[in-house]
């Protein structure tokens, strides 16, 4: 009776407690909320832009673009052998940018041409407003125009002399963005300190350069022919030691020569004004660039400054109809020859010039048998854009010499140059 009483009891406790949690159980789902929907699934496209795989709200996104630059170099009348015919891999580019979190933008370029791996962009952009940015990374350095132009764009195989006296690319930390509605650009950033021409991922030296950027697109929010005129002008300036850039020709014949045990000793400036213009079928580019450093001589501890100054017109006119930019011309029409569509076609005119100063030859900086104190150069072009990722480019450039001594320092080169580009 009592252990009979006893089971009757728990059995009661354990009813009464089951119910409870059925209860409570029933109630709280009552009380919830009803399921969130599914999320979309992620989105899978490609096109012309690359192949493009982004979540379904954009806030993560993963792009893979890429291009291949296959070039000719022929050169007549080199008597002296400085310069070889030759087919190459100029650039072979792979491209892998994206989003990840909706304010935070990477890109990560390496490049395998000229049979060699060089890690070219690794960059992380902070993109909360347009009107403020931040960059971290190895990117290109806010100061050419030309170079700042995207390699797939430009109208002659070799970019022109401005292009050899200011950095390409270098690791550093930049503020940049846009003003009032796009009228105003600019660029300012830290960086380890890149030679004349030349790019670096390690700095063995504690000096670094400023360098920062203003262009101006006053007519940008209006409606007329100067809508896409643009003025500017870059600068660096900062301490450096180390080795010295290599300058070269249009045909990449180099046009100096240092003695043994020179090197950079003390600060480097550059300045450079740049202009740029788009209306209908015509674009127009101009650009100077200065740079000035001191160099050392090891051997007898000479000290001097080392300048050079160069500049460059470029004017191009497409001949189908379609629009010039700074991106490159996009044609109307994809080649379809059946069809009677032939692409874009784009006629491209240059001169430029580069003038390397005269301290340095005076002080024995340089080999004055192997070196020039400048160039001139002027070029045709016409470039056909079969489709948005196929294009051929032909280019002639004849370029003439001054010596050291204000001689003739070498024959003039007249090379030759063919590129056909993927682009993706």
């Amino acid at each position: 009776t009592g252990a009979l009483l006893e089971l009757e009891l728990f059995a009661l406790a354990w009813a009464l407690a089951l119910w409870g949690v059925l209860a409570s159980t029933a109630l709280a789902q009552e009380k919830a909320p009803l399921a969130s929907k599914p999320a979309d699934p992620p989105k899978l496209t490609a096109g012309g832009e690359g192949f493009v795989l982004q979540s379904s709200n954009g806030d993560y996104r993963l792009q893979l673009r890429g291009y291949v630059h296959f070039d000719g170099r022929f050169f007549s009348s080199d008597g002296g052998r400085l310069a070889t015919d030759t087919f190459l891999l100029r650039r072979v580019r792979p491209i892998f940018a994206g989003t990840v979190g909706r304010h935070f933008e990477f890109q990560i370029m390496p490049d395998f041409g000229m049979g060699t791996a060089v890690l070219q962009d690794a960059w992380l952009d902070v993109n909360y407003s347009p009107k403020l940015r931040v960059r971290v990374g190895k990117f290109k350095s806010p100061v050419g125009l030309e170079r700042l132009q995207s390699a797939t764009a430009l109208a002659f195989v070799e970019r022109a002399y401005p292009t050899a006296l200011v950095p390409n690319r270098d690791v550093g930390v930049m503020l940049h963005g846009n003003l009032a509605g796009g009228v105003v650009a600019y660029a300012a950033g830290v960086f380890n300190g890149a030679p004349d021409g030349g790019s670096v991922d390690l700095d063995l030296a504690d000096g670094k350069d400023v360098a920062g950027r203003l262009f101006l697109s006053p007519f940008n929010r209006g409606g007329g022919a100067l809508k896409e005129l643009g003025l500017g002008i870059a600068g660096t300036t900062g301490n450096q030691t180390g080795a010295l850039p290599a300058y070269r020709s249009g045909g990449q014949v180099s046009l100096l020569t240092l003695v043994q045990g020179v090197t950079a000793d003390g600060t480097r400036n550059r300045l450079t004004p740049q202009l740029s213009f788009y209306s209908g079928r015509l674009g127009l580019m101009a650009e100077y660039a200065w740079s000035e450093s001191w160099v050392k001589k090891a051997s007898t501890g000479t000290r001097a400054k080392f300048s050079g100054e160069a500049w460059h017109a470029t004017a191009t006119f497409t001949l189908t109809g379609e629009k010039a930019s700074f991106a490159g011309v996009r044609p109307s029409e994809a080649f379809e020859p059946g069809k009677g569509k032939w692409g874009a076609l784009e006629l491209a005119g240059r001169v430029n010039g580069i003038d390397l100063g005269t301290e340095a030859f005076q002080e024995g900086i340089v080999d004055p048998t192997k070196s020039v104190r400048s160039a001139f150069a002027w070029a045709v072009g016409l470039n056909w854009t079969l489709n948005q990722n196929v294009k051929q480019v032909v280019n002639f450039e004849r370029t003439t010499f001054t010596g050291a001594t204000d001689g003739a320092a070498r024959p003039a080169e007249n090379a030759f140059f063919i590129r056909t580009q993927v682009s993706f």
